[in-house]
């Protein structure tokens, strides 16, 4: 997949070191990072399925799924349309157009956007950070990911709620100072957590990411999952990063 007439000013063709596949990122706007690599790891999903991936950003997580699932469809929404533009060459790049739709919109109005309790799984990788306080530009694309000043994690829950079927499964990377509300928000939107991962960047630090699956509608019982490491030592990566992720 050479085709770089694809490609725009300072963006850049990025290698994703699975099935071939590519994506297009301009690093002066916002990439993906380790949290979404290790969402789309935390997924787990049956053969048909549909899935919509909330803030998709340039497509990271749909693209990263349709070689690691045999989920039948992916739908993602982005309100950056800059994001949604390369979301939507990645895909004719990586030729998944019948598998992977990209949807410009915003999360707040997504359940005006598909029918109600449409999806059988719905994944984000939403904003960690509340409100705008020292943001230099909050119209700034990496502001945009970072805070919460397009949608709020309520939001967030609310669209899951809505579009996600009876017994659909709900996955979410997250920051653990927040947890507390997450396991409330999500509570309160009839979303039942059922595992969660903590991930920790060494294993004599304090966790940096939590990975949550809830259930719509789901009965009240948590697995929490053994720890995931990413960092043995300075830049070298645990053995389970290495092979389940490929670094």
């Amino acid at each position: 997949m050479t085709d770089k007439v694809l490609l725009k000013e300072k963006e850049r063709l990025d290698d994703l070191q699975l099935s071939g596949l590519q994506i297009i990122q301009n690093p002066e706007k916002f990439c993906f990072g380790m949290d979404a690599v290790l969402l789309s790891g935390f997924v787990r999903t049956r053969r048909g399925d549909t899935l919509l991936d909330l803030g998709t950003g340039t497509g990271i997580i749909p693209l990263l799924l349709s070689a690691k699932t045999e989920v039948s469809h992916f739908t993602g929404l982005e309100i950056q349309e800059e994001s949604a533009d390369m979301a939507r060459r990645s895909v004719a790049l990586n030729h998944l157009e019948d598998r992977i739709d990209i949807v410009t919109g915003d999360i707040r109005e997504a359940g005006s956007l598909f029918p109600p309790a449409f999806f059988d799984c719905i994944t984000c990788n939403p904003p960690y950070m509340i409100g705008e306080h020292g943001i230099a530009n909050p119209d700034a694309p990496k502001a945009i990911a970072r805070h919460e000043i397009l949608c709020t994690f309520e939001d967030v829950a609310g669209a899951a709620e809505r579009l996600l079927k009876t017994g659909g499964r709900f996955f979410l990377v997250h920051r653990p100072f927040r947890l507390a509300e997450i396991m409330i928000t999500l509570g309160r939107h009839h979303l039942e957590p059922k595992r969660m991962r903590l991930v920790y960047p060494f294993v004599d630090k304090e966790p940096n990411m939590v990975l949550i699956e809830a259930v719509r509608g789901g009965n009240p019982r948590m697995t929490v999952e053994s720890p995931l490491i990413i960092f043995e030592g300075p830049g070298e990566y645990t053995r389970e990063i290495r092979e389940k992720y490929g670094y």
